[in-house]
């Protein structure tokens, strides 16, 4: 698959953007826990439930995993040079591993906040709320729904969110199921 690198590189400013949330430049532990606060207060959950902190759990494993491999240690702070080049090396540059390794326990995560029926899975009003909660224009839930559903089964799984994930940082879906 031919990927466009400015896609890739304008989508990774515009996360980077999002998750520095006190706007100083760089991100740090505090603005992925921050996120994580925002979407479960969308979703109008305690933010003591398991669903909650496992959320929370699963954006500081993610911030801490690539400081360490940036070299700027769980406790320090990313420049978005670093973060670029961070995501690149132990995401992208790995494929389906990197993605399963640094995305896929956040998306997890999410997916146990908004299955509200129990059942693993994302339905159409779940995915819905999904990306209301993270600030995304709901009005495209449906189409984008269908193209994440590849099982045609009328839920998404984790893998066809990651998938998703994937697909959107490499320009071929227009659905930042992370927030944009």
């Amino acid at each position: 698959m031919v990927m466009s690198t400015a896609v890739k590189s304008d989508r990774l400013k515009k996360r980077f953007e999002k998750w520095d949330v006190d706007g100083n430049g760089s991100i740090e532990k505090s603005d992925y826990e921050a996120e994580a606060h925002r979407i479960i207060q969308a979703f109008d959950e305690d933010p003591s439930s398991p669903q909650a902190r496992a959320l929370i759990d699963a954006y500081i494993s993610m911030f801490e995993y690539l400081a360490t491999k940036a070299g700027v240690g769980a406790d320090g702070s990313m420049t978005e040079d670093q973060f670029l080049s961070v995501v690149e090396a132990q995401v992208f540059a790995e494929g389906d591993a990197g993605f399963n390794r640094v995305i896929r326990p956040t998306v997890a995560a999410m997916v146990g906040l908004c299955d509200t029926d129990g059942d693993g899975e994302v339905s159409p009003s779940e995915f819905r709320k999904w990306l209301e909660a993270i600030g995304v224009d709901a009005s495209s839930a449906v189409e984008a729904f269908r193209t994440i559903d590849t099982s045609g089964n009328g839920t998404l799984t984790v893998d066809e969110l990651v998938a998703a994930v994937r697909a959107y940082h490499f320009g071929t879906l227009d659905v930042p199921l992370l927030g944009h």
